[in-house]
């Protein structure tokens, strides 16, 4: 692997550890549980392992960002996440500061391609 792309794959690394978690609440305003996320999230183009995805959830529940629920009428009992009142708030919040700075990124961009 050359240098270029070692750099890249640590910076798109650090890119997508900074967007996941705006990933996953925005999947979560109805009840998932982890698999279901891995599932739905790479189906829209965000591959998330289980071993990332699963300590996510356990400190945004620990957050009381996401409240949860076990469902035991199954073969395998499952953890069912769902934003709380308080997670709804900071999702709607994280969503403004996104647009903000993907909006400032852009003009930045566009700039910097004009000169």
């Amino acid at each position: 692997m050359s240098e270029v792309n070692q750099h890249l794959e640590k910076l798109m690394q650090e890119l997508r550890r900074g967007t996941l978690t705006i990933a996953v609440l925005s999947q979560l305003s109805e009840p998932q549980y982890g698999y279901s996320l891995v599932t739905i999230l790479d189906e829209i183009g965000i591959p998330v392992e289980p071993g990332t995805l699963y300590p996510l959830l356990r400190r945004l529940e620990k957050q009381g960002i996401l409240d949860s629920k076990w469902d035991t009428n199954e073969s395998r009992p499952r953890k069912y996440y769902l934003l709380s009142t308080t997670g709804k708030e900071v999702y709607d919040l994280l969503i403004k500061e996104w647009n903000g700075i993907a909006f400032s990124l852009g003009q930045v961009i566009q700039s910097k391609g004009e000169k």
